[in-house]
């Protein structure tokens, strides 16, 4: 006799290692969770930092790189569903603090349709980039991804167009 599985079934013991995976413990400032945001708690700090060839940019208070996304206009977010996983929101509870050369009038927040808070300077929602994987990585610089291009920022609000010596991006530096 043939036992058949439902396909149900085998999608769930397929899914459960990822789904245990996802159920540890997580850092406030880890970059992103499922639902591609930020889940920050308290308040972010946007500072600068040297990045090599990109020059001064923005980065959080651990040192991570910042990105805006050229297809955003204004300081409501385009990026939703398979963009937001790759280029996590950095969310806020509260407005974003000011350190460095960062001027603490152009910094805000805008609400996600998730429910959300994320911070923005100079009417730019902020972003990472899921593969930068520690302090200093510029590797989301210059992509061209979801429709448009992203890139670090400047401290004076603008895109920084520079391409990194290698060309895609950098790995440590600041």
């Amino acid at each position: 006799m043939i036992r058949r599985i439902p396909a149900l079934a085998v999608l769930l013991v397929l899914l459960a290692p990822a789904a245990i995976a996802g159920c540890g413990s997580s850092s406030a400032n880890a970059p992103g969770d499922s639902s591609g945001t930020q889940r920050q708690t308290g308040v972010t700090t946007v500072k600068t930092a040297s990045a090599g060839d990109l020059g001064t940019i923005l980065v959080d208070g651990q040192g991570r790189t910042i990105y805006l996304f050229e297809r955003d206009r204004g300081p409501t977010s385009t990026c939703t569903g398979a963009c937001i996983a790759n280029w996590p929101a950095v969310t806020t509870d509260g407005k974003p603090e000011a350190a460095g050369a960062v001027a603490a009038g152009k910094l805000g927040v805008a609400k996600r349709g998730d429910g959300t808070t994320q911070a923005t300077y100079a009417g730019h929602p902020l972003y990472y980039y899921a593969g930068d994987n520690a302090a200093g990585e510029t590797n989301g610089q210059g992509l061209n991804f979801f429709g448009a291009l992203w890139y670090a920022m400047s401290p004076d609000g603008s895109a920084v167009t520079t391409q990194a010596s290698n060309g895609a991006g950098t790995k440590g530096g600041y």
